[in-house]
């Protein structure tokens, strides 16, 4: 009996097609955290090398100052658009703010609010939990315009602290902290229509084949005359959703510290806070992400400890 390959390509992401919307979904009441803001949204800058000490506890190379590849993470400023209130899990209400950005106002078709925000929120009663949905001042990047729109959930059921920056930005490093854990999401490089052999990974055939090299042999049996779902075919590559869990974040800081000799390729310089993360993160320069606290925390990262140095040159 001769041994045969397993199949290519796998069926963990199905149907492999175009995501709808540049920014995922999250389910935030699987997170389980006591932040004021479970998530952050972000725009990728491109990838460094950092030169860091090592302060992990029993780590081979503890005390000693190690070059890790990172990704470098812009994260403007956000404001709140509205609080959105549920109730059975279904949308109660949602209460706009008071003062929205103009760029915001051409996106986005609003509706009038008769009564201001504060008293909007204090008339909404026997609600389960609430939510925020907020918008990335990216204007201030310098790479586009129009802000990016996401719903984020809350760990506190506190409303005060929601009030307190209804018409204030939201800073990244309030609600982010260096030494800890969070989870990445994002869309991969989009690549549009590809072969089998790029999308699946099956192998070329021989020379001598017909109808083609970089196809599959064959694409099922006669009878049932029919084409499984799970024979490896052309169509859409890249551009879906992808979850890294548990990135490590080494460094939280302001522009002036990060902008390198001849700035970030595709990128152009940092002009406001940023993150640089230890690894790679899902999607090209300038892709939007969103930064979310640990869905399921890794004890062995979350003991990694880091002294950010500088970039290595």
């Amino acid at each position: 009996m001769s041994k045969s390959k397993t199949r290519a390509g796998s069926l963990q992401f199905w149907p492999r097609k175009r995501s709808r919307k540049q920014l995922p979904s999250v389910n935030w009441e699987s997170i389980d955290s006591d932040s004021q803001l479970l998530g952050f949204i972000g725009y990728k800058a491109g990838m460094v090398s950092s030169l860091v000490k090592d302060n992990t506890p029993d780590s081979m190379t503890k005390g000693k100052n190690i070059v890790i590849p990172s990704t470098v993470v812009e994260l403007p400023p956000l404001r709140i658009l509205s609080v959105r209130f549920y109730k059975d899990n279904k949308v109660l209400k949602d209460v706009l703010v008071d003062n929205i950005d103009k760029e915001l106002k051409r996106k986005v078709k609003l509706p009038k609010q008769n009564k201001s925000a504060s008293k909007e929120i204090e008339n909404v009663e026997d609600y389960d939990y609430f939510t925020v949905i907020v918008y990335s001042q990216v204007k201030e990047t310098g790479i586009k315009k129009t802000p990016d729109i996401a719903e984020i959930g809350t760990g506190s059921k506190d409303l005060e602290w929601v009030k307190d920056k209804m018409n204030k930005s939201i800073m990244a490093s309030e609600i982010l902290e260096e030494n800890n854990i969070i989870d990445c999401r994002g869309l991969t490089k989009g690549k549009g229509t590809q072969g089998p052999m790029k999308r699946f990974g099956v192998h070329l055939k021989s020379h001598k084949s017909e109808k083609g090299r970089r196809n599959v042999g064959s694409m099922g049996p006669w009878f049932p005359a029919r084409v499984d779902f799970r024979t490896p075919m052309a169509g859409q590559t890249g551009m879906q959703t992808r979850l890294k869990y548990n990135n490590h974040i080494i460094k939280i800081g302001k522009a002036e510290e990060i902008n390198i000799k001849g700035d970030f390729k595709n990128y152009g310089k940092i002009n406001t806070e940023y993150a640089v993360i230890k690894g790679s993160l899902p999607g090209p320069a300038k892709r939007q992400m969103l930064l979310t606290m640990t869905l399921r925390k890794s004890k062995k990262k979350d003991k990694q400890e880091y002294e950010f140095i500088g970039l290595e040159k």
